[in-house]
């Protein structure tokens, strides 16, 4: 693991930190590849049930490393799809890891994202994010389309009106319009950011971890299947979730007007 993105263990929560903050977190080929396998590492990790990704600095992620896109412009069209590919292959490896993971990942987002950074908060499950800062799409501004995801969530998060809007043009949008558009679950004062989504983490951390993995799950596929075909999901999971130890305590905790003590089994 580089020193670009590191973990950090927390109990049953794994913080997953982007510490290139000179260059506001952006994407080159070595940061990237951290944070692929960083990302990889606690999705293994059995003994994590909960995920919190944050930044240092004063912004989350400002996307791919210009220097990185100036670099591989300068050179043959070859040696710059070569390049490019490793960036996206890792990128987009890094996504799949979070919609995979079987726990939930929050995300703290400082400053506010652009690019790959939006990408990479829409992927989590949960978003908290200072209520000041700049966020774009940019993508259009330097003449591509997004990655990581983004035409596949956004539309999903924002609906396709905005998904255009948000895409074609790539205006900067602030911290409120994040939250309007559903980006972000709520905005928070920056000093109160890492106390209060690592409050979140920790909550889902102690919760039932199977069942918060299959319901990502079925969440995910909804849109994907017919009804009939979900209720038969929904209903073989509430079978499989039954049967665990879990369902055991939540049970009996309700039933004795007490919190339950989850284990994740």
């Amino acid at each position: 693991m580089t020193g670009l993105v590191r973990i950090e263990r927390e109990g049953a929560l794994a913080h997953v930190v982007l510490a290139r903050p000179q260059a506001l977190n952006a994407l080159d080929l070595p940061m990237v590849a951290a944070l692929r396998q960083a990302l990889a590492t606690v999705r293994d990790d059995d003994g994590v049930r909960a995920v919190l990704l944050r930044a240092e600095g004063n912004y989350f992620m400002a996307g791919g490393d210009i220097g990185f896109m100036r670099d591989a412009v300068a050179g043959d069209v070859a040696s710059r799809r070569a390049g490019i590919r490793r960036l996206i292959d890792d990128a987009h490896a890094a996504i799949r890891a979070v919609v995979t993971m079987n726990k939930p990942v929050v995300a703290a987002v400082q400053g506010g994202a652009a690019g790959y950074g939006v990408s990479l908060v829409a992927a989590c499950d949960f978003a908290l994010a200072t209520d000041s800062g700049s966020w774009s799409m940019a993508y259009t501004n330097l003449g591509v389309t997004p990655d990581g995801g983004a035409t596949w969530f956004l539309p999903r998060l924002v609906g396709m009106r905005r998904a255009r809007e948000l895409v074609l043009l790539s205006d900067r949008f602030s911290a409120d319009d994040a939250l309007r558009l559903d980006l972000v679950n709520r905005l928070v004062p920056a000093a109160q950011l890492l106390e209060e989504s690592r409050a979140l983490a920790l909550r889902l951390a102690g919760g039932p971890t199977g069942a918060y993995a299959n319901a990502k799950r079925l969440l995910a596929a909804s849109f994907e299947q017919p009804l009939d075909a979900h209720l038969e999901a929904e209903a073989a999971s509430f079978f499989a979730m039954s049967e665990r130890a879990d369902f055991v305590e939540g049970v009996n905790a309700f039933a004795a007007r007490r919190k339950p003590e989850f284990t994740g089994l």
